[in-house]
């Protein structure tokens, strides 16, 4: 499984990114797509989760009601929308997938993309 996160960048308070993740190296009928991301000092943490075949959804409390994954079966792509930014999301923010269900801890991802890093400014 190969896995290409793009979209990071500086945005101010308040402001809105896309993340975008490219999927790739097999189907992925029975995967969970998931964002993590990582703080400078802190632990890598789950944020937001997909089912791939309905499209389930799962997210942190942190990021819920501002934050909203989705995929594209037809590209092999999963988003991740990031609305009403705070400084506290500044982080390297992580697309992973497992095979049968949204991963919610790093432990079970097997299956890691390259960071993409989000600043947000005050």
């Amino acid at each position: 499984v190969q896995l290409q996160a793009s979209g990071g960048g500086l945005v101010q308070a308040g402001g809105s990114l896309r993340l975008s993740c490219a999927a790739s190296g097999r189907t992925f009928s029975n995967y969970g797509m998931s964002w993590f991301r990582q703080a400078p000092g802190k632990e890598r943490e789950f944020i937001a989760g997909i089912t791939w075949n309905w499209a389930s959804t799962n997210y942190a409390d942190s990021v819920k009601g501002r934050f909203t994954i989705s995929r594209d079966k037809v590209n092999s792509m999963v988003y991740l929308q990031m609305n009403s930014l705070k400084t506290e999301d500044t982080a390297v923010y992580y697309c992973a997938a497992r095979n049968g269900g949204i991963a919610t801890k790093t432990t079970e991802v097997k299956d890691w993309g390259q960071g993409t890093l989000v600043t947000v400014s005050s």
